[in-house]
């Protein structure tokens, strides 16, 4: 029986879930879902998806032996300070090497500024945000294990996520500005459906060490994604200001993405994971019926 664990079960962690059921294909299977929250813990419930509930920041133990020869989807996303990803290392430091492969997901925040620049999977990292700090820390914590263990692991860097059901339509209804065209900095997506095949193939192939850019390679300005949403949602494009007034009116994170930009490809993945995107551009999901 395979034995599959989404630590973090979130909005993906649950696309993944439901997905699973349909590419084992009749094999027997478990797939258990780890949390920290009581309303994640319903969530996960009420798609009868077996739960545990575990704070990955106490020094509760985990059991070992749940995980023997575990596929893990890990996705709980790291600390909100310092630049170690302390969940993932007192979770490698619990399981030992149970666990047979690791799939983790961490952000092409990595990369830093790039000033528009092509990026793929052999560029140099260099984290600025204390965010793409912790999820360096994670890749490289993940690399350790499996050196030590001799297991298999498959990192995700991965962009902005998105979806129907996951569109900017309240800050474009309390018509927040954006950073103007002319200064607008180059963001990448991935709709979230398609991440959570990205992240099941990732864990069926035969693949390991590796890492792959989890985008679609269709790059834009903020400016286009906040004008095309608006325009399928018939509402205000929003205003445009300078970077520098930007500075004062912008949240920290909208600022963040506002001062890092990059274009990502994903070539990559497309040839040696051999996905096929359902969703390779924002205008095929605002399309959709």
């Amino acid at each position: 029986m395979e034995n599959f664990w989404i630590i973090g079960c979130g909005d993906i962690g649950r696309r993944v879930a439901l997905r699973l059921k349909d590419s084992t294909q009749n094999k027997p299977f478990k797939t258990t879902a780890l949390v920290v929250s009581d309303n994640s813990v319903k969530s996960c419930q009420s798609l009868d998806i077996p739960t545990l509930q575990h704070d990955l920041d106490s020094t509760e133990p985990l059991y070992t032996a749940e995980f023997l020869n575990g596929k893990v989807f890990y996705f709980a996303p790291p600390p909100k300070d310092g630049e170690t990803d302390t969940r993932l290392a007192n979770f490698l430091s619990e399981v030992g090497d149970a666990p047979k492969r690791i799939v983790l997901i961490s952000t092409t925040g990595v990369y830093g500024n790039c000033n528009g620049s092509w990026v793929d999977e052999n560029t140099p990292l260099d984290p600025q945000t204390g965010r793409a700090k912790r999820r360096a820390s994670a890749e490289q914590l993940l690399q350790e294990w499996a050196k030590k263990y001799d297991r298999e692991y498959i990192i995700l860097r991965v962009p902005g996520i998105y979806a129907l059901d996951r569109l900017p339509l309240t800050r474009l209804e309390k018509k927040l500005p954006i950073v103007r065209a002319s200064e607008a900095a180059f963001t990448n997506r991935i709709h979230a459906d398609d991440l959570a095949e990205i992240c099941i193939q990732a864990m069926q192939s035969s693949l390991t060490g590796e890492v792959f850019n989890a985008t679609d390679g269709t790059p834009g300005t903020m400016v286009e994604y906040f004008n095309q949403v608006a325009d399928y949602a018939n509402l205000p494009r929003p205003k445009q200001i300078s970077l520098k007034e930007a500075e004062e009116k912008l949240s920290q994170g909208m600022l963040s993405y506002a001062l890092e930009s990059r274009r990502i490809g994903n070539e990559k993945l497309l040839k040696l994971l051999n996905v096929k995107l359902k969703y390779p551009t924002l205008a095929d999901t605002l399309k959709t019926p």
